[in-house]
């Protein structure tokens, strides 16, 4: 009779459980609370130009304090530097980022978000450093910190233009995005960017292993890719046209 029980006890058990873990999917699922969706939905605002995540405002804030900064260091270069090449890059910076803070004051007024009137620190300690160079080192400190400041950017406009659901924010990381690469170019024709520092620095900064082909060994002649040819209309095609036989006698 007790085995009987401890028996039955012990189905009813395994039924609870069962049962147990067949709700509980159903109970997390309806849960979402701490998911990327919920977070960013706690973390967003309606307007009547669309949400507005905390993504969205920070991408404003970092508009506003490159135009800080970046534009009294443009008008420095215009004045200081001893290269063409470079005072060209200050006033690209010049223009460009009296524009986007333009725009970026414009946008946060709408959209009521605070923006800051005064450069981090990091940014003061930028400036700070340009004024106390001249001539070539000043050019080289110039084309590289102002170089490795808008590369770091690139990416959050990147993720913004991608994912924002707010239209004036889109319009404005599409603005953006286009002034960085104006400057990226301009600051790079000066010829003073160590690209292998900014290699370095990113390599430092990245904990992921790197992806794709094997490098070819040494000696080794990559082969030439083969080009691709189109489904549809032949005359693209790179195929050698076979000759034409003659007829049989």
């Amino acid at each position: 009779m007790l085995r009987r029980i401890n028996g039955t006890a012990l189905i009813i058990a395994a039924l609870v459980a069962t049962v147990g873990a067949l709700a509980f999917p159903v109970w997390s699922y309806a849960d979402r609370s701490g998911t990327g969706e919920a977070n960013l939905n706690a973390s967003s605002v309606a307007t009547q130009w669309g949400p507005l995540s905390a993504t969205d405002r920070d991408f404003l804030v970092k508009v506003r304090l490159a135009g800080l900064w970046e534009l009294p260091a443009g008008q420095q270069a215009i004045e200081r530097a001893p290269s063409e090449a470079t005072k060209a890059a200050g006033d690209h910076l010049v223009v460009g980022h009296a524009d986007l803070d333009r725009r970026a004051r414009d946008v946060a007024a709408k959209l009521g978000v605070e923006l800051p009137n005064q450069p981090t620190e990091q940014q003061q300690a930028w400036l700070r450093e340009l004024t106390a160079a001249s001539g070539d080192e000043y050019e080289r400190k110039f084309a590289n910190i102002l170089r490795a400041a808008h590369g770091k950017v690139f990416g959050l406009i990147g993720q913004v233009r991608h994912t924002t659901r707010n239209t004036l924010i889109r319009q404005l990381a599409s603005d953006a995005n286009q002034t960085v690469l104006d400057h990226i170019t301009m600051l790079e024709a000066t010829g003073f960017v160590d690209f292998d520092a900014l290699a370095r620095e990113a390599a430092g900064g990245s904990t992921a292993s790197p992806s794709g082909p094997p490098a070819p060994r040494e000696g080794q002649v990559p082969l030439a890719p083969v080009p691709v040819t189109p489904s549809g209309d032949q005359s693209f095609t790179s195929r050698p046209v076979p000759p034409t036989m003659p007829p049989m006698p």
